[in-house]
């Protein structure tokens, strides 16, 4: 396969600015606010973005390879493309046939498309393809994968790990909340590639025990998310120390000014691509706006919560998720609360709960609007109307997947409604808007609400079902009591941290 690259980037402009952070909260929270924080009216308000639209997208001077129908048609390792087949992945999606040709060329890509478009596969091939055969020396990796938060980290590790080893490769994941020691003890033994957030991978860095001069291939999953959280100098640190003629893919299901200094500053003539671009262009997604009175409106979000199937429901703080799944709990939804706040094995149990099914109600804040992916999610709720229209397609995103249908629903108090007629003309959604109260044939019509058991649950951990003693193993010693495992340890989610 062709690994060389021609382009020089010598001569790449250094300059560059930061973005701040966000905030706020809601449903009934009083959580103090960070000083000089932005500051809300009637409960709603907008943060004070950064410069709103589109970027200028950059011209193509090399023209692009042209798009396959078939991953047979692809320059990759025969142990990938056995490996497509062993995961049921017949045929490309339209974003992965396009940039992939490309990317296998050695071609820098900025490439949109929304989540649940294949993106991950998009850039995980190529950089699998392209670093095969390859051995990394300790704590040297040859491929960098950067994302914003743990989840998607995992969902990115999730999601390649079957590929990378059919082709040999050492995948590592490096995020915060987990231990650091394990993570450094996995760089020092090798490995070819390393997904992360941006803030673990300099503490490792900072450290000595990473290094990324011999990064050749470098991904930047949704780096306008990246930009919103203010990792921005992070990120450009990052990246201005791997190999400058490497290669760069950014992906991201949104392109605005936010991450125009990353494709002024580190891409080479990008070949640029573009598929579904928004989630208010999926036709498959129903967009709702329910005009509900504050007095009704726990009410409402209670018997949302109650109804038959899962429903991922967004508020701002991580007090108010905690309170809401609490009193869901009480009310007999068996809901779970996922935020910044909780640890990391915290947050891998309870997402695990949710795609199982063990939990129907996963209430959480923007830690999971992106990087999620759970099978048949036919629900999103923002008990709290997101402050950004991005904001909004990426709780949306959630839903109405790979093809699948979903609706998106937001609950608005009579303060608000301006708001997010502001918002939806942004995201350029014309969403159905209907009146509603708790108890009404409306609300289960659109949302399929019923009134909760009211006897309260408590989320336990499944028990693993003890395997049955084989005939062969009659007759052999048991452990002495004092070996014995104990019994499993209940534990309760969603009560406060």
């Amino acid at each position: 396969m062709n690994r060389t690259r021609t382009n020089d980037r010598s001569a790449r402009t250094r300059n560059g600015s930061a973005d701040a952070g966000k905030g706020g909260s809601r449903y009934g929270s009083s959580a103090p606010r960070r000083s000089g924080g932005p500051v809300r009216s009637g409960g709603y308000g907008r943060r004070p973005a950064a410069v709103q639209g589109e970027f200028a997208l950059p011209e193509t001077i090399t023209p692009a390879l042209p798009a396959v129908e078939g991953f047979a048609d692809l320059d990759m390792p025969e142990q990938l493309l056995a490996e497509l087949g062993r995961q049921g992945v017949s045929a490309p999606f339209p974003i992965q046939g396009a940039t992939l040709p490309n990317t296998l060329a050695g071609r820098d890509v900025l490439g949109r498309g929304r989540t649940g478009s294949g993106k991950t596969l998009a850039f995980g091939l190529a950089l699998l393809a392209r670093t095969a055969g390859q051995r990394a020396e300790p704590r040297q990796p040859l491929g960098l994968i950067l994302v914003p938060t743990r989840e998607l980290a995992q969902q990115v590790t999730d999601a390649l790990t079957p590929y990378a080893r059919s082709v040999r490769l050492r995948l590592t994941t490096v995020v915060g909340g987990m231990s650091i020691g394990r993570q450094v003890s996995v760089l020092r033994g090798g490995a070819e590639v390393v997904v992360a957030t941006p803030g673990r991978l300099k503490d490792l860095i900072d450290r000595g025990d990473c290094r990324l001069n011999q990064v050749g291939i470098t991904v930047l999953d949704e780096a306008d998310q990246m930009a919103d959280m203010g990792f921005m100098p992070q990120v450009t640190a990052l990246l201005d120390q791997v190999r400058p003629e490497g290669q760069r893919m950014l992906f991201s299901a949104t392109l605005d000014r936010n991450v125009d200094l990353l494709v002024r500053r580190y891409l080479t003539d990008p070949v640029v691509h573009s598929v579904d671009p928004s989630a208010g262009a999926v036709t498959t997604m129903e967009h709702h706006v329910l005009h509900v009175h504050g007095a009704d409106k726990y009410a409402a979000t209670t018997e949302i919560a109650a109804r038959e199937g899962r429903v991922i429901m967004f508020l701002d703080t991580k007090h108010a998720v905690d309170r809401l799944t609490q009193d869901l709990l009480n009310s007999g939804v068996r809901a779970a609360a996922l935020h910044g706040g909780k640890s990391q094995p915290q947050r891998t149990r309870t997402l695990a709960q949710f795609k199982t099914g063990h939990v129907s109600v996963l209430v959480a804040t923007n830690v999971a609007a992106r990087g999620i992916h759970v099978d048949n999610l036919d629900l999103v709720v923002n008990v709290d109307p997101p402050t950004d229209h991005k904001d909004y397609l990426h709780r949306g995103g959630r839903t109405a997947r790979a093809g699948e249908s979903g609706s998106v629903v937001t609950l608005v108090t009579p303060g608000q409604r301006r708001g997010m007629a502001r918002l939806m003309s942004d995201a350029g959604i014309r969403p159905q808007i209907t009146e509603v109260r708790s108890g009404e044939a409306e609300l289960n019509r659109i949302t399929g609400a019923q009134a909760p058991s009211g006897i309260p649950v408590v989320i336990t951990a499944p028990v693993a079902e003890r395997p049955k003693r084989s005939a062969s193993s009659r007759g052999r010693r048991r452990p002495s009591p004092g070996a014995r495992r104990g019994p499993v340890r209940q534990f309760v989610v969603g009560t406060a941290a």
